[in-house]
């Protein structure tokens, strides 16, 4: 894998590794000792995933990488807050990475929470709440354009999640102005196990 890639090499990287997983062709590049050891000093992975923590979700697997390819950030409903802004922005400066992806799935079990909040007005308990706030905009978003369904809801949130890394984080958006890296939604189909794209922010 060559030191640094483009936006779109990252892209044609993560969709042919995915064909292989979906394939059943799966190579499992850079998990042996030898990149193991390769990667005690440093680290400079091609991509950032930032995706669901659903445990049917593993980024490294559906897009068949191994150690150091990735730098993954993961919350449920891939929701964004300081925590993640701050993960990906470190991915962004100094990591140099090309690419940000973000990753949902369908049958979504937030995603689920909030489009039953929004249909019954009762508001989870516990920090779940927080989880169905912050997808509540995209919920909202969707329901406005007809969309009821959880997994085109999913698809909606995607969407809506990159456009908020670009307006909350500056590192990112100008990272994307000046073409240094880019913003792709895509959405993961548990059945088949391909990941879709669905969105784009920036030249891929």
């Amino acid at each position: 894998m060559p030191a640094s890639m483009s936006p779109a090499e990252a892209w044609r990287t993560l969709r042919e590794g995915n064909e292989r997983f979906v394939s059943g062709t799966s190579v499992h590049p850079n998990q042996d000792s030898a990149r193991r050891d390769e990667l005690v000093g440093s680290q400079n992975p091609f991509c950032v995933i930032f995706g669901c923590s659903d445990s049917r979700l593993a980024a490294e697997i559906i897009f068949d990488l191994g150690l150091g390819d990735a730098f993954v950030v993961r919350s449920a409903g891939q929701v964004i807050d300081a925590a993640v802004l701050g993960s990906l922005e470190y991915a962004i400066d100094p990591l140099d990475v090309p690419l940000i992806v973000i990753l949902g799935h369908d049958n979504c079990g937030a995603v689920t929470a909030s489009v039953k909040a929004y249909s019954t007005g009762a508001m989870p308990e516990g920090f779940v709440r927080d989880l169905v706030e912050r997808i509540m905009p995209s919920v909202i978003a969707s329901q406005r354009n007809g969309v009821t369904g959880v997994n085109d809801t999913v698809v909606e949130h995607v969407k809506q999640t990159g456009k908020r890394l670009i307006e909350t984080s500056q590192v990112i958006a100008r990272a994307v102005d000046e073409g240094r890296t880019a913003v792709l939604g895509v959405c993961y189909r548990l059945g088949e196990g391909r990941a879709e794209l669905v969105s784009g922010i920036g030249n891929v």
